[in-house]
């Protein structure tokens, strides 16, 4: 079974796709793989340097993150040229490693941005973790030690609440503790596992 999971920058889905895997998912990280294809020393790193510039690697010759952030995500174009470059890089990278997982196996894509590049209908089912704005704000000025005004550019880069909630076909709102965000995906898989026979 292909699950698709998303949700909004801060929204607790990390949280989720950790939990999904210790209950026995097979999980596809996307953002991890994103990095990994722009690792130092990689085609892809290479491939951003030349559209961008060496100024965005660090003295190490790694990609400095924050540096492209800043510059990508207040810029569509930037954005788009450089997910033309990473975007063709990770499919390949994903279609891999759903190859190598078990056929019985619950995969798991956990997509950030799975309903702006459209892949939604590609899933048997999607997983959507939601949390109300102003929380993201909250949790990216708490835990990530961004600005108010850096968080809401963040998350004006991305789909709406609404855009997501569209595509749900389990919805998991992570509005309380830890714990309830733990026993709602516990229930979410519990239902996966039903519908995969």
């Amino acid at each position: 079974m292909r699950v698709g999971l998303t949700g909004g920058i801060a929204s607790g889905k990390s949280t989720v796709s950790a939990v999904l895997a210790e209950l026995g998912a097979v999980v596809i990280d996307a953002d991890k793989i994103a990095r990994d294809v722009v690792a130092k020393g990689t085609p892809g790193l290479a491939a951003v340097v030349e559209a961008f510039g060496p100024e965005l690697l660090t003295a190490d010759g790694e990609l400095d993150r924050p540096k492209m952030g800043a510059l990508v995500f207040g810029d569509a174009e930037q954005r788009r040229r450089l997910e033309a470059i990473v975007h063709p890089l990770v499919f390949a990278e994903y279609a891999a490693r759903e190859a190598a997982a078990p056929a019985d196996a619950i995969v798991v894509h956990d997509i950030p941005l799975l309903v702006e590049s459209g892949r939604a209908g590609e899933f048997d089912a999607v997983v959507v973790v939601d949390a109300p704005t102003e929380l993201q704000v909250e949790r990216m000025v708490r835990d990530r030690g961004m600005s108010e005004e850096d968080a809401l550019a963040r998350i004006a880069a991305q789909a709406t609440r609404e855009q997501r909630r569209a595509v749900a076909t389990h919805l998991i709102e992570n509005t309380g503790t830890l714990e309830e965000l733990r026993r709602r995906a516990s229930e979410v898989f519990a239902a996966l596992r039903a519908a995969a026979g």
